[in-house]
């Protein structure tokens, strides 16, 4: 039975920083393209970064240069580090496995509210 399970959302500041991890079970980790998705409230899903198994990124130009994804196989967990925080920012994310390089993924965790308010 394959589990994501996200950590790391909040409340911050415009400008400010959070970081996100996922802890995965259930799947050979170190082989899948790993992935965060994000949802804001009446929109659709949007795709944010995907981290190769080899370490490599992609990520949504709306958040090029601010998020950084990252991975440690030895502990089954992926990270998303979220910098120059914006209101747009807010929104549910969502860890994923089973992705591919830059489209959709096979397995979803439940997700982790990020608010971006002053």
């Amino acid at each position: 039975q394959v589990q994501l399970v996200e950590s790391g959302g909040g409340l911050v500041q415009p400008g400010g920083s959070l970081r996100l991890s996922c802890a995965a079970s259930g799947i050979i980790f170190s082989v899948h393209t790993m992935g965060w998705d994000r949802q804001a409230p009446g929109q659709q899903r949007e795709l944010v970064a995907r981290i190769t198994s080899g370490g490599s990124t992609n990520y949504a130009d709306s958040v090029k240069g601010r998020f950084t994804g990252s991975r440690d196989n030895a502990k089954n967990t992926v990270y998303l580090q979220m910098n120059s925080l914006k209101p747009e920012d807010t929104a549910v994310y969502y860890c994923a496995a089973g992705c591919w390089a830059w489209g959709p993924c096979d397995y979803w965790g439940q997700g982790t509210q990020v608010t971006v308010s002053s």
